[in-house]
């Protein structure tokens, strides 16, 4: 019985381990914290140590699944490494052990409600699940003999899987982000790119025709482009409606007015969505009536409630200025208060604070970056700026203005002043909902 060695307590952790042990590995879990170990993997024979990695655990093991919250450069990855033990993703071994193809989407921003909507409309057709860093890891349905994974892949993952190759790999836009992870930015570029190059190049690959260092990426595979029409393969917007094009064979494929999600970052999450049905040989009829019943994943633009002419949307999903201006952009011609901040990333603002200018009656700050925001937003001419010390205080500040929309779109990380964002998200929904 081979060894096998999974690192973390994690929720891709737990799959990969039960996954293993039912295939017949010998499987051992180590995890850093000292934390319970899970009572229903020790009864299924796996081992478990917390608190540490020790040599038991690590020697003599063919190979290692690794969550992605394990950076790179960690001693116990440099360990394996040293040892000649090859270190994967639990996406990885998933792929390794099934035949189900792979629809993989990376991104900064925007995958989650890409993979979400690519889902809802294959499942019309398929048997295919939403998997990955949306939510559940691809090896708890490895044994469902799917037709098809769509992986929502972090740059984490795809670092980690080195010969997973997608049918699709779609790439929704890129900017800065997870700096420190990847030891730089050229790294973080060359990690997600890995999914649309040989030896890993896709089938398809679906990139942004509007993002700056994605227009001139030279991907693998049969290239699809979103955002604008370009080289006879694409999903763009003209005079209204949705268009396909595939070798220059053009499709109107619905009105945008059909379309329940809202602004231009959405339109471009449908367009990827799009293709990758087209390309998967689903109908028009079936992509129209999946995507006019589709409801935006929590916390990314979310319409929450409307009261009094008051429209409140929840983007706390925003963490980075470069997520924040998506939503900013989304409302054009209206009177909007914008609640932001929280723990700050320190990246530049400049954009930002543009974007702010633009589109943003007021701004509302909360949390640690309020200074360094509302300083930058002042230097840039912006003025209308308020302070709160609570999202519910700044809520009823929002309210109290009267405008036609609440849009709480942080770009800051949330662990100021709660868990997670999840946790930001739903305090500021029961909040307006409590005053409905």
């Amino acid at each position: 019985m081979s060894k096998v060695l999974v690192l973390g307590l994690s929720k891709s952790g737990i799959a990969a381990a039960k996954f293993l042990k039912k295939h017949g590995y010998d499987v051992y879990l180590t995890e850093s914290k000292s934390i319970e170990p899970d009572a229903e993997l020790e009864k299924m024979g796996i081992h478990i140590e917390t608190g540490g990695h020790s040599l038991k655990f690590v020697d003599g093991s063919e190979f290692a699944v690794t969550s992605p919250g394990i950076p790179p450069y960690s001693i116990i990855i440099e360990l394996l490494r040293l040892k000649n033990i090859p270190v994967i993703s639990e996406l990885e071994l998933a792929y390794r052990m099934s035949d189900t193809p792979f629809v993989a989407i990376t991104g900064t921003n925007g995958k989650t409600t890409t993979t979400a909507l690519t889902a809802h409309i294959f499942e019309r057709r398929f048997r295919a699940k939403a998997c990955g860093n949306i939510g559940q890891p691809p090896c708890d349905m490895a044994d469902d003999k799917l037709d098809y994974y769509v992986c929502e892949m972090s740059s984490y993952q795809i670092a980690m899987s080195p010969t997973l190759t997608p049918f699709i790999s779609v790439w929704t836009n890129f900017t800065p982000d997870h700096i420190d992870w990847h030891q730089g930015i050229e790294n973080y570029f060359a990690a997600k790119a890995k999914i649309f190059k040989a030896p890993q190049a896709p089938k398809f690959a679906v990139l942004n025709a509007c993002d700056e260092r994605l227009k001139n990426f030279e991907a693998d595979g049969t290239v699809f482009w979103f955002g604008e029409r370009k080289t006879g393969n694409c999903c763009y917007r003209k005079d209204g409606e949705f268009i396909y094009e595939n070798n220059g064979v053009v499709e109107f494929v619905m009105p945008v007015a059909d379309c329940p999600l809202v602004g231009e970052h959405n339109y471009q999450n449908t367009e990827c969505a799009i293709i990758c049905a087209k390309l998967a040989g689903i109908d028009n009829e079936t992509i129209i009536e999946a995507i006019k019943d589709f409801k935006s994943p929590a916390h990314r633009l979310e319409f929450v409630a409307e009261k009094d002419g008051i429209s409140f949307y929840n983007d706390s999903k925003a963490t980075n200025p470069e997520a924040a201006i998506v939503a900013i952009k989304s409302f054009n011609n209206k009177n909007v208060v914008l609640l932001a901040g929280g723990r700050d990333k320190n990246t530049s603002l400049k954009e930002f604070c543009d974007e702010v200018k633009a589109h943003i009656k007021t701004v509302i700050l909360i949390g640690e970056a309020a200074d360094r925001f509302e300083k930058n937003l002042k230097n840039s001419g912006f003025e209308n700026i308020l302070r709160e010390n609570s999202m519910q205080s700044a809520i009823n500040r929002a309210i109290d203005l009267k405008p036609d929309v609440v849009l709480l779109s942080p770009a800051c990380a949330s662990f100021d002043m709660f868990k997670s964002y999840e946790e930001r998200g739903d305090v500021f929904k029961d909040y307006v909902l409590s005053k409905i």
